[in-house]
C-alpha cells in the first residue's frame, strides 16, 4: 500500500523522522472542511498535541478506530466559520450539551470559550470530548427543538413563560426546604447551613434578575424585531444594549458560581445515610433547578443576546 493515497496516510510505512512532517504537510495542504485520515499501529495522540501547539485550534480530531492493533483518525481542517465556541456548538445542537455536562464543561456561562481552551484549563482529554460530539452528529435528530431557528421575540417570550416562570415558582420552595433541612440536620451536617444561605442569595438575585430582564432587554428585543419587520428606524434605548447584556451575563455567572459552590459543599449532591425525605427532596430539587438554569442561561447568553445585538447593529448601521 502507498504511504499516502487520497489524503490517507499509512504511518507505519513512513520513515520515523518523516512521519510527523508528512502528516503536517498533508494537513497544511487541506482546504477548510477537507479531511485526512491517518492509519497507525498506536494511538497517534502526540500528533494531536503537536498539531494543536503549532497550528492552533483549527482542526477536528475524530477516532474511526481505536486499537488494540490499529488506530485510524480523521483530521478535518476547520473553515473560518467552524472555529466555534462551546456556546455556539450547543446553540446549533442542544443534544451536545449532554456531552459537555458529562465532562463537567460549562456551556452556558462559560460558552464563549472554544472546546480546546476549556479542555486545556480543566485538564480534560479534548480528543474524547470531540469523539463523543462526533457520535452525536452521527445520530439523526428526531423532532428535537432547534431554539437557534426561532425568531428572537418568540424566544424571549418562551424564556419568560418557561424558565422565568420556573424560577419564580420553585426557588422560593427550594429556599423554604433549605431552611427547614438546615434547622433539622445542620448540627450533624454543617454544610447545610451554608447551602441554605447560598440558596437565599440565589433566590434574591434571580427574582430581581428576571424582573430586570423582562423590563429591559426583553422589552427592547420586541422593539428591535418590530422595527425590522416594519422597516422603520429603530429608536435606541437610553442604556446601551451591550452594557445591559454585560451586566446580565455577569449576574448569570454569579448565580452559576453559587450553584457550583452548592455542588461542592454537598459533594455532588451525595445523600448521607441519615437523610430524611425532605433532605433528599432538597437535593433533587436543587439538581433539577441547576439543570433548568443551564438551559435558561444558554438560551440567553448564546442565542438571544448575540442575535439581538446583531439585529440592532444591522438596523443602526
Amino acid at each position: 500500500m502507498e504511504t499516502i493515497e487520497q489524503n490517507y496516510i499509512n504511518v507505519p510505512l513512513i520513515e520515523p523522522k518523516l512521519k510527523h512532517p508528512t502528516i503536517f504537510r498533508v494537513f497544511d495542504g487541506l482546504a477548510g472542511g477537507e479531511s485526512l485520515t491517518i492509519h497507525n499501529d498506536h494511538d497517534p495522540k502526540p500528533v494531536y498535541y503537536q498539531l494543536l501547539g503549532e497550528r492552533g485550534d483549527v482542526f477536528i480530531w475524530e477516532y474511526l478506530e481505536e486499537g488494540p492493533d490499529w488506530w485510524d483518525v480523521r483530521i478535518t481542517k476547520k473553515g473560518e466559520n467552524d472555529k466555534e465556541t462551546i456556546g455556539e456548538i450547543a446553540a446549533k445542537d442542544l443534544r451536545k450539551a449532554e456531552v459537555f455536562k458529562k465532562f463537567g464543561i460549562d456551556f452556558c456561562c462559560g460558552g464563549k470559550k472554544t472546546l480546546a481552551q476549556v479542555c486545556n484549563e480543566k485538564n480534560i482529554d479534548v480528543t474524547k470530548v470531540e469523539t463523543e460530539l462526533q457520535q452525536v452528529n452521527s445520530v439523526a435528530k428526531a423532532s428535537g427543538v432547534s431554539y437557534n431557528d426561532w425568531n428572537i421575540d418568540f424566544l424571549a417570550d418562551y424564556i419568560v413563560n418557561t424558565h422565568h416562570s420556573y424560577v419564580r415558582k420553585y426557588i422560593p420552595e427550594i429556599h423554604s426546604y433549605a431552611v427547614k433541612v438546615a434547622q433539622v440536620h445542620g448540627d450533624q451536617h454543617p454544610e447545610l447551613k451554608e447551602i441554605s444561605t447560598i440558596v437565599g442569595e440565589i433566590k434574591a438575585e434571580l427574582l430581581d434578575h428576571c424582573e430586570d430582564e423582562e423590563k429591559g432587554v426583553f422589552s427592547y428585543v420586541k422593539e428591535i424585531v418590530a422595527a425590522k419587520n416594519q422597516r422603520r428606524p429603530l429608536v435606541k434605548q437610553g442604556t446601551q444594549l451591550a452594557s445591559q447584556i454585560d451586566e446580565l451575563e455577569h449576574e448569570h455567572d454569579t448565580v452559576g458560581r453559587l450553584l457550583d459552590l452548592i455542588r461542592e459543599l454537598s459533594n455532588g449532591y451525595a445523600i448521607p445515610a441519615d437523610a430524611c425525605t425532605s433532605y433528599k427532596l432538597l437535593y433533587k430539587m436543587i439538581q433539577e433547578f441547576e439543570d433548568d438554569l443551564h438551559i435558561h442561561i444558554h438560551l440567553e447568553n448564546n442565542i438571544l443576546f448575540p442575535k439581538a445585538a446583531e439585529m440592532e447593529k444591522s438596523l443602526t448601521a
